[in-house]
């Protein structure tokens, strides 16, 4: 596996996984909370949330497997390092996008760290989606008017469920942060231990370099100012104090990932590695 791409079309490959895997890894964490909600009606919006990032993840693995298909088996055979792949390419099939997600290893995956951070309590959950939403919600609508007709086509459809995301987590965060002196410590405190993640969100690799040069990527630079005008404006309201902290985490972007992402995936891929290519 490299983290350095080879041509125009597998940097195209490697920024569509890196979208997928932000929405797979996500999703997976905010599906924990399935039966888990504080009451019926958030239990039942966490779960809807949480498809509509497996339905965004489902859609750009489709795009990153017709990809990956049409490069030369050479070049397919340096890009992950997962075994079961690796037979799959050493025999000709194609892969698909169920492969992308349950057969790659965590050292393949290039999802942002703040996605894979545990759920902990409510508040831990709220903060997480309010800080990754609102950088979602700008990606997405930057995101349309890129010059791959597939991922334009996400972006459009994916942006009005990441509008209600964003809306519901903002709500979340000045409920908690405007109500008692329990529930803002509580957020306050999520919110200094997360923070530290979302640097990354903003950090441009060799990958977003390439894309956005090519026509196809966000300017995520550009849009991190809308993102922190955005932040200030909901943390204001809730009454919360802004982290004043400037070290950040990084590497998930480059496939170095926290121990969390291991234990996600061990989870989330026990029935295809233990039974393979099994259909229900």
């Amino acid at each position: 596996m490299t983290n350095q791409p080879v041509n125009q079309s597998t940097n195209r490959l490697l920024y569509t996984l890196q979208i997928a895997d932000n929405a797979l890894i996500l999703g997976h964490r905010i599906s924990e909370w399935c039966g888990h909600g504080p009451i019926l009606e958030q239990d039942i919006a966490l779960t809807n949330t949480a498809l509509d990032h497996l339905g965004q993840a489902r859609s750009l693995y489709q795009h990153a497997a017709d990809m990956f298909n049409a490069l030369p088996a050479d070049e397919q055979k340096t890009l992950f390092s997962s075994t079961a792949l690796q037979n799959k390419i050493t025999k000709g099939e194609n892969i698909d996008e169920d492969d992308l997600a349950y057969l790659r290893d965590g050292w393949d995956f290039r999802n942002a760290l703040l996605a894979e951070q545990p759920n902990k309590d409510w508040a831990y959950t709220v903060v997480r989606s309010f800080l990754y939403d609102t950088f979602n919600f700008y990606f997405y609508a930057a995101l349309q008017n890129s010059k791959d007709v597939v991922l334009a086509a996400v972006a459009e459809k994916s942006l009005k469920e990441v509008t209600y995301h964003l809306r519901w987590s903002s709500e979340w965060m000045i409920r908690l942060g405007d109500g008692t002196d329990e529930s803002k410590a509580r957020v306050q405190e999520a919110l200094d231990s997360y923070w530290a993640y979302t640097g990354e969100l903003f950090e441009t690799t060799v990958v977003d370099k390439t894309a956005l040069a090519d026509g196809i990527g966000v300017d995520i630079a550009a849009i991190k100012t809308q993102w922190q005008q955005r932040v200030n404006t909901v943390l204001e309201e809730a009454t919360l104090t802004l982290p004043t902290n400037t070290w950040m985490h990084s590497g998930g972007k480059e496939c170095r990932h926290s121990e969390h992402l291991g234990y996600i995936l061990a989870e989330m891929q026990f029935m295809q590695r233990a039974y393979p290519d099994m259909e229900w």
